[in-house]
């Protein structure tokens, strides 16, 4: 009988000890005032916490200063740096009056070492002066659906009427790595830059989330003592990418190493059905060639599949002589009124 009752319990404990354990959001203890994960193509919220409670934001402001500059500077272009730009106080490149220095140096200087000083030669350099660069900033933000931020500095440092929210600062995130050349500089462990009369140095970066989530590619850390700390980070898995925001949170790295756990285990995946296009071939040996994406596209998801469409931007005709896998026009694909993706299509054959 006790042999009976034994392999009963010990049965129950097997299966017990087999089964995965589930954590709510609740349980997740998040030290953060505001908090927010979102899919970062689709824009869907997998985990928040007042994620739309206006704060300050301190020095993640400059992932905003960094895309603005991207987008409307040439990395190659140089400045004179001038006094007013680095008298700044908080965290510095170490900028000098009189030094030459170029955009690129600027914004690996702005997302690795977090220069107050970088941010402000930036704003000089692409706009000629805060002002303009300010309303750059701006409006960026209204672009992206920003609508409860606002931006009055270029580096973060506490000022009246500089707010944004968690969400609003995930829609950035979002936005910022799908910039090629932001994504590789924020997820550069340290990298070198040279400017002026000096001998050069080693940038390290301040986002120490880079090694301890794998998969983590950025992006940004912050923190006034107005602010506290402030995070932004992204993480790719099994093609997903998530971004994870915290503000105001004394235990950031813990928070988003435990947010993301938890999102990464909600959100699932739907295949892309579709009919592949056709276009006219003029002088071919066929009439048309057929054109698709060059892999299945899969759309991620967390509470509710969404309806997904493909807007197909194609030539009136191709010439013959096509190649099989030649990029003849490209896709957008909708997924709940939102575009998450921009593809090529490719020619199916030759012709």
């Amino acid at each position: 009988m006790l042999n009976r009752i034994f392999c009963l319990v010990f049965s129950i404990l097997v299966i017990i000890a087999s089964m995965p354990l589930s954590v709510n959001a609740e349980d997740l203890r998040i030290s953060a005032k505001s908090a927010v994960v979102m899919i970062a193509d689709t824009g869907e919220v997998v985990f928040e916490k007042n994620c739309r409670e206006k704060r300050g934001i301190a020095s993640t402001t400059k992932i905003m200063t960094s895309l603005v500059a991207l987008e409307n500077g040439c990395l190659y272009d140089f400045t004179k740096v001038r006094q007013n730009d680095v008298a700044v106080e908080g965290t510095s490149l170490g900028l000098k009056a009189g030094e030459q220095v170029d955009l690129l140096t600027l914004v690996k200087g702005m997302l690795l070492s977090s220069g107050n000083d970088a941010a402000n030669v930036t704003a000089t350099l692409v706009s000629g002066n805060k002002d303009a660069f300010l309303k750059l900033m701006n409006n960026k933000a209204s672009e992206l659906g920003m609508n409860s931020t606002s931006f009055k500095n270029p580096s973060g440092l506490t000022q009246d009427g500089h707010y944004s929210t968690a969400y609003d600062m995930a829609l950035l995130g979002s936005a910022a790595i799908k910039n090629p050349i932001f994504r590789s500089i924020c997820s550069a462990q340290k990298c070198y830059i040279r400017f002026g009369e000096s001998n050069g140095k080693t940038l390290y970066n301040h986002n120490k989330f880079l090694e301890m989530f794998e998969g983590s590619f950025g992006i940004k850390t912050g923190f006034t003592k107005a602010s506290g700390r402030c995070l932004v980070t992204a993480a790719e898995r099994d093609g997903v990418t998530l971004v994870c925001v915290t503000l105001n949170a004394p235990d950031d790295w813990n928070d988003h190493e435990k947010m993301l756990e938890y999102s990464f285990g909600k959100v699932k995946k739907v295949r892309l059905e579709h009919t592949p296009a056709r276009v006219t071939v003029a002088g071919g040996k066929g009439a048309f060639v057929c054109v698709d994406f060059s892999n299945e596209i899969f759309v991620p998801y967390c509470e509710k599949k969404p309806q997904i469409t493909c807007k197909y931007y194609l030539p009136a005709f191709v010439y013959s002589g096509v190649n099989k896998y030649e990029i003849v026009g490209k896709a957008e694909v909708i997924a709940s009124d939102k575009v998450c993706y921009e593809i090529p299509l490719v020619c199916t054959q030759n012709v």
